[in-house]
């Protein structure tokens, strides 16, 4: 079978993408996890049909961490810090003036419990991941998105998210991550929540793979 691969570059003031072992003071992973680059491709362009699968991740930046304080209003304040207004001071360890290139293949999704327009589309489209590809690049090139992107919190922005550009790649970064989240839902479209982790995974001269995928 034929593969399609996407890919888009993505830079920024401030990221992070955060580490669950880190407990209220997050730090971050040097990398988007797979679910994280995931949902960057997808805040470009989303189609249950189409299985998005994150490859691999190339560092086109230094790395440089920064601490970071915000003043968190939401409602997971407790209860005394609502009732008197305050606000929850966060501490957390950010990146900064990050820039990433991320590769993805395309795969028909295996399961059929498509919306009614999704099947029309089905029915009209030969081939659904070669047009998906030519969809989301057309998208890419125009600066089109279904949500803005983000870089881990929502409110750190991206400032450049498109084609990707010729940036030399980080090759002077290698590291060992133990243990990092892989994927959040049971399936690509339509599943439970269903943490997992990766294992063992190596930065290897600026670049990391993924890995497979264990979706369905």
């Amino acid at each position: 079978m034929k593969t399609y691969e996407i890919s888009l570059e993505i830079a920024g003031p401030t990221a992070i993408w955060t580490r669950p072992d880190t407990g209220d003071s997050p730090g971050t992973y040097p990398i988007p996890p797979r679910s994280a680059a995931k949902g960057i491709f997808e805040a470009i362009l989303w189609n249950p049909a189409v299985d998005i699968v994150p490859s691999r991740v190339e560092i086109c930046a230094p790395l440089v961490y920064h601490h970071y304080a915000t003043n968190y209003g939401g409602p997971l304040r407790k209860s005394d810090q609502k009732s008197g207004g305050n606000n929850y001071q966060l501490f957390a360890t950010v990146l900064v003036n990050v820039r990433y290139r991320l590769f993805a293949e395309l795969r028909l999704a295996s399961h059929t419990n498509f919306p009614p327009r999704i099947r029309q589309w089905l029915d009209r489209t030969r081939s659904p991941c070669h047009a998906f590809k030519d969809i989301f690049e057309r998208r890419l090139k125009r600066g089109q998105c279904h949500y803005v992107p983000s870089l881990g919190w929502r409110e750190f922005v991206p400032s450049f998210v498109g084609e990707t550009q010729n940036t030399p790649i980080q090759s002077d970064i290698n590291l060992s991550l133990p243990s990092m989240p892989d994927q959040v839902f049971s399936r690509p479209a339509y599943g439970e929540h269903a943490l997992t982790y990766a294992q063992g995974l190596r930065i290897k001269s600026g670049v990391l793979y993924y890995g497979d995928c264990h979706a369905e």
